[in-house]
Order: structure tokens, then C-alpha cells, then sequence
């Protein structure tokens, strides 16, 4: 097929904040050596920030780096934290504070700010266009150009295919984005970040990648109970009642409003879990109820994160390109941060790519990243966590907590010796008839929720005579095999209401069923399928959620 070429300096995949802060300073250094560049950002999501997801409080380290300034630049950081609680749930009525003295020095935010994330990602690409860099969004991704085993570029989805495949009137095929080098940042287990560390064997000697999947609401609370700066986090129920890890968040920022979120980890065993359920349930304990009776539910989103840190990091460089953020999993899972660590690897990866044109080179492997990550604070901090992710998995977040609080203020440093978690969290999951059933409480409509509705204020559309996007390698194994050994765990992990296990109109028996329009982007179904038999690509350009201050 013929497509229309454009050819660019450096191209970046994913308008988040590893990629806008590549591009930033791509374009900083460019001007700073008079030299002329051509830097472009393609983002799957309708508008930079639309497709945007985290908890977020953040570390401005990375920000302070790129843009000394941002308070002049108007930088949307509004609501320094104030106040740090943590809470141990023992059961569904009861809470233990946990003493500040005993909390991990990794989780303590004096200095840090309550924001969105997509609002930044949203300004940072201001400043970006502002330093000349071409920003795309509703250009999705589709495919990477590799020629001569050198990534040469992407090509952009075709526009207006039918779910038959046919061509709709309108149809506009895919655009071929050719570069120098291609930066991929598309967040959390991008779907072409996952073929290249396949391809290119980037994660060779590594652990396997881990994730947990995040649940997040943004609420309009009672004024007379809001408290800008207030960051509470909680451990405990209701995950550890289904013998799962991870942990609850609620943030007051400004204008009223907090954000109210559940990470499950998605190493649980359980597969009667629901991690949507388990974050409606959280919502009526008492802490947490507290803050949210009285107000109104005005957004929803999900989406994995990727936090195996430092022991599951592949290599980063490959010829053509490198892999950077979450794509690659820069994530500080012991801070519960990612975006500082996201944007410094940005940063680091266009000092790399910039110095590698500067020498005129052009798709060979840029090897010098590797040494400049070595050097950077970056790998320092995730080199000092290492064991903070596998110590939770195997020894749950009370003992693995315990062992972070001793590295983190007492030794000051991570212990002599490496945890590791080798098991990947598709093959974590125990027979259905071997595991207890959880009974969910139906919504309020309060403060607790079905999957529809949230899909609904999640604004998330397609169009839905397109392709599916959710492929499976094969049609049986959903009904065959994971519906007798597993239940269908799909049914309970996605978060969106995506899959289904239904009666066949024709009286057959049970069908599998896919509403793909449902799809908020968050790649859970691509992790935790046991059978690793469904695989995420990218929809039509400009489809999904369409995320607002979140």
C-alpha cells in the first residue's frame, strides 16, 4: 500500500510525561547549539492529557530540572501537600493511624504537590510547541517501521476501516512517520514498547515486569470537610481479605475536589477478585467515607501501572530508538510515584539522542543512555528500591512494609542482598474451586458505583463499527479453558465492564463477548489474562477515555 512519509529528526511516541519532557529538552539543547531540528510527538488520546491517569502527588525534581521557571511559566502546581496520614484498615469498620515516626521515609511528601497530571501533561506540551516541537494527537501508533534490524519510524492507524475490515466512506490509510531515532513513552505496557522488548530481547536476564492496576474517581466534596494539601494512604482491607497486595489513596486538591483511588497488585491469586469492586467497597469504610458522604462522583478512570522496578527494567536502547517512562517501568513503586522518574528518563534520552546527532549518527543504538542513566539520580533511586516491590509480593504489605521502613530510616540504604519476584502475574492466579467467592455489596449509587456509569462520566467513546481491539490468539480458550479453571477472570479484572460471559443467541451454550467501545485504555486484560491469549493494540486515533483533571 502506498502511504503518505513524513520524515522528522526524532519522533516520539506518547504524549505523556517521559515523552513531552524528551521533547522539551530535545528542542532546548537544539536551541542552545543553533541547531535546527525537527521534533514530533504523536498521542494516541483525542487531546494531550486525554488519555492521562495517576494518583498524582508529584515530585517536582525532574519539573525543577527542565523548566527552572515553571512557577513564572504558569505550571499547573497549585496544592503543595501539607499533611501526610497513613492508615492501617484492620477490617471494614476500623483503622489504626500509623504513627509518623514509623513511615517509610519513601512515602513522606513535604515538598511535594497534589496535581493532575493530565493538566501538566497538557502545559508541558505548551511549552513544547512553544520551542518548536510538532505535536499530533489522534494519531495513534499502530505499528513500527523496522528496516535492516534499525527502528526507522511508526505507522500512524488507518482511519475509517470497518469491523468487517472494508474501507467506510472517508477511509484515510495510516501515515508512515519515518526518523532518526523514535522514542517510545506510551505509558504502562505499551502495546509497541511490549513487541520491541520481545523483539529486540530487551529484557533478557531481567525479572519479569509486574503491575498493579489503578482505580481512580475524582469527587466534588462538602467544603466544610476539605482541606487542600491532605494526602492520606491506607494499607490493609479490604485487599488483604482476598490475600492481595497493594493500597488505597485519597488527595484534597483544589477547587473542592479530592481524588479517592485503589492500586490492586496484579500478582493476586484470587481470581473471584474484582479490583473495581474492591475500590467500591473501600469507599464505605469510615476514613474514607468520611471525606466523600455528602459529595458527587464527577469522573472515573483506570489503568495499569507498571511496578516491578529496578530488577524488572530491560534495556532501554535498541538500534533506532529507546524506551523510556513507563514503557519501560521507571515507576518508584515505594513512593507510589512515577511521573519524576518518567520525566527524568525524557530528559536523559534526549540528552542521549541529541548528543548522537549532533555526531551525525542516524538509527545506530545509542549505547551512551545506558551510562548516563548509571550516572543519574534516577537509577540511584530505583537501585535503592529494588526490593520494595518483591518484598511486598512475598511477604505481604505488613512484613514487606516493615522491611521498607528498616532501608529506608534505619540503614539509610537498600539491604546487601536483592529480593526477587520471578513469577509473572498472568501465572499467579489459583483454580476458582480452589479459592474463597466474594460476595460484593450492590451499588448505592452514593458512593459506590457500578462499571457502566463509571464508564459513562470516564467519557470514554469509539466508534463502534471499527476493528476490535482487543485480539484473541484464540477464540475457544475464554469458554474451553478459563471459564471451567478460572471462572473467566476477565469478567472481574477489567474495569470497564469490557468482557462478558454470556448465553449464545442461537442456544449453543456460552459465548464470549467482547464490548470493546467499553475499553478505557488501561491494558489489565493484556497482563492478567492467564492465558495470555488477548493482546491490546491501539483503536482508531482519538478513541477512549477523554480524562478531565485527572
Amino acid at each position: 500500500m502506498e502511504r503518505e512519509s513524513m520524515e522528522f529528526d526524532v519522533l516520539i511516541v506518547g504524549g505523556g510525561p517521559a515523552g513531552l519532557s524528551a521533547a522539551c529538552r530535545i528542542m532546548q539543547m537544539a536551541q542552545e547549539a543553533e541547531q535546527e531540528l525537527t521534533v514530533c510527538v504523536v498521542e494516541k488520546g483525542s487531546e494531550i492529557g486525554a488519555h492521562i491517569l495517576a494518583g498524582t502527588v508529584f515530585e517536582p525534581t525532574a519539573l525543577n530540572e527542565l523548566f527552572p521557571d515553571w512557577k513564572e511559566k504558569g505550571a499547573p502546581l497549585n496544592t503543595p501537600v501539607t499533611r501526610d496520614d497513613i492508615f492501617l484498615l484492620r477490617n471494614q469498620e476500623n483503622a489504626t493511624k500509623v504513627p509518623n515516626a514509623f513511615v517509610p521515609k519513601n512515602m513522606h511528601n513535604h515538598g511535594n504537590y497534589i496535581i493532575s497530571l493530565g493538566n501538566l501533561c497538557r502545559w508541558l506540551a505548551e511549552q513544547a510547541e512553544g520551542l518548536g516541537v510538532e505535536v499530533y494527537p489522534g494519531f495513534a501508533a499502530s505499528e513500527t517501521i523496522v528496516e535492516d534490524g534499525q527502528v526507522k519510524g511508526i505507522i500512524t492507524g488507518d482511519m475509517g476501516v470497518a469491523r468487517d475490515g472494508s474501507e467506510k466512506d472517508g477511509y484515510m490509510p495510516g501515515m508512515e512517520l519515518r526518523a532518526k531515532y523514535t522514542l517510545f513513552t506510551e505509558g504502562c505496557r505499551g502495546h509497541l514498547g511490549k513487541r520491541l522488548i520481545n523483539d529486540f530481547k530487551l529484557d533478557e536476564g531481567k525479572d519479569p515486569q509486574h503491575y498493579g492496576i489503578g482505580i481512580k474517581e475524582l469527587w466534588d466534596i462538602d467544603p466544610a470537610k476539605h482541606e487542600p494539601g491532605l494526602v492520606i494512604h491506607t494499607t490493609g482491607w479490604p485487599l488483604n481479605e482476598s490475600g492481595s497486595t497493594g493500597g488505597s489513596f485519597l488527595y484534597h486538591l483544589e477547587n473542592g475536589q479530592v481524588y479517592v483511588g485503589l492500586i490492586t497488585d496484579l500478582s493476586y491469586s484470587n481470581p473471584h477478585l474484582s479490583p473495581f469492586d474492591e475500590f467500591q467497597r473501600l469507599k464505605l469504610h469510615p476514613e474514607i467515607k468520611k471525606h466523600l458522604e455528602g459529595g458527587k462522583r464527577v469522573a472515573y478512570g483506570a489503568r495499569a501501572i507498571t511496578k516491578g522496578g529496578f530488577n524488572s527494567l530491560p534495556k532501554m536502547s535498541f538500534p533506532g530508538g529507546l524506551l523510556l517512562g513507563c514503557d519501560a517501568g521507571t515507576l518508584n513503586s515505594s513512593k507510589i510515584k512515577g511521573s519524576h522518574t518518567a520525566m527524568k528518563s525524557g530528559i536523559l534520552g534526549a540528552e542521549a539522542v541529541f548528543e548522537a546527532l549532533k555526531d551525525g549518527k542516524s538509527g545506530e543504538e545509542i549505547t551512551s543512555f545506558e551510562d548516563r542513566f548509571k550516572d543519574s539520580w534516577l537509577y540511584k533511586e530505583l537501585f535503592n528500591e529494588r526490593n520494595f516491590s518483591p518484598g511486598m509480593h512475598k511477604f505481604g504489605n505488613f512484613v514487606g512494609g516493615a522491611i521498607a521502613y528498616f532501608e529506608q530510616n534505619i540503614l539509610r540504604r537498600s539491604l546487601p542482598i536483592t529480593f526477587h519476584d520471578t513469577t509473572p502475574d498472568y501465572a499467579t492466579l489459583k483454580p476458582a474451586d480452589q479459592t474463597k467467592k466474594i460476595d460484593y455489596p450492590k451499588p448505592d449509587n452514593k458512593l459506590t458505583f457500578d462499571k457502566l456509569s463509571s464508564v459513562f462520566i470516564s467519557n470514554t467513546n469509539h466508534e463502534e463499527d471499527q476493528p476490535i481491539h482487543l485480539k484473541l490468539s484464540n477464540l475457544e480458550i475464554p469458554i474451553k479453558e478459563n471459564l471451567p479453571k478460572y471462572n473467566e477472570p476477565a469478567q472481574r479484572y477489567c474495569p470497564a465492564g469490557v468482557y462478558e460471559v454470556v448465553e449464545a443467541e442461537d442456544g449453543s451454550g456460552k459465548k464470549f463477548q467482547i464490548n470493546a467501545q467499553n475499553c478505557v485504555h488501561c491494558k489489565t486484560c493484556d497482563i492478567k489474562d492467564p492465558a495470555q491469549n488477548i493482546t491490546w493494540v491501539t483503536p482508531e486515533g482519538g478513541g477512549g477515555p477523554n480524562y478531565p483533571n485527572m
